[in-house]
């Protein structure tokens, strides 16, 4: 049974584009508590951290947390800048400890393409729709580079569930 007052963790995913539009892909290192030895693109949680500490950019508020985890991600998971951040997808899901999670899914285009992996990351491929589907990806990330790859190559904005390309 779920708490129904418990919070939810959030966590900003960000599919990375280069400059011949294939999308990176990472494996994550077989001692990880989530999806060992699959295949994801980079992400992590949304932090307090992130934005407290900052100067808000109203006196209330903070803007574009999601972007700046999503770059912040990009940096520590593999080491690449990006820039042209846009919207993909949203989805959540129970985690086997029960707590709910918020995942919000972005798209962006890599700076430079050299790659550095941190620990927790094994492998790495830049990869087109149909190779993606060659790996062992997490549940839901093909679908994302689907998404995301009808809007960028055939100028369909597609959410999850809808008609798929003919």
């Amino acid at each position: 049974m779920v708490d129904k007052n418990l919070s939810h963790y959030v966590v900003v995913t960000a599919i990375i584009v280069n400059s011949e539009g294939k999308y990176l892909i990472t494996k994550r290192a077989n001692w990880e508590k989530a999806f060992p030895d699959r295949w994801t693109v980079p992400g992590g949680k949304l932090e307090v951290l992130d934005y407290v500490l900052r100067e808000k950019d109203t006196p209330h508020h903070w803007y574009n947390l999601f972007e700046d985890t999503a770059r912040r991600e990009a940096i520590e998971e593999v080491g690449l800048e990006i820039t042209d951040i846009g919207y993909v997808t949203s989805l959540a899901y129970l985690r086997s400890d029960k707590i709910p999670c918020l995942i919000v899914s972005l798209y962006a285009k890599a700076k430079e393409e050299n790659v550095r992996l941190c620990n927790a990351l094994t492998d790495y491929a830049w990869v087109n729709l149909k190779e993606a589907k060659e790996y062992d990806l997490i549940e839901g990330i093909y679908e994302e580079i689907e998404i995301l790859d009808k809007k960028l190559n055939h100028g369909k904005n597609l959410s999850w569930g809808e008609n798929k390309l003919s």
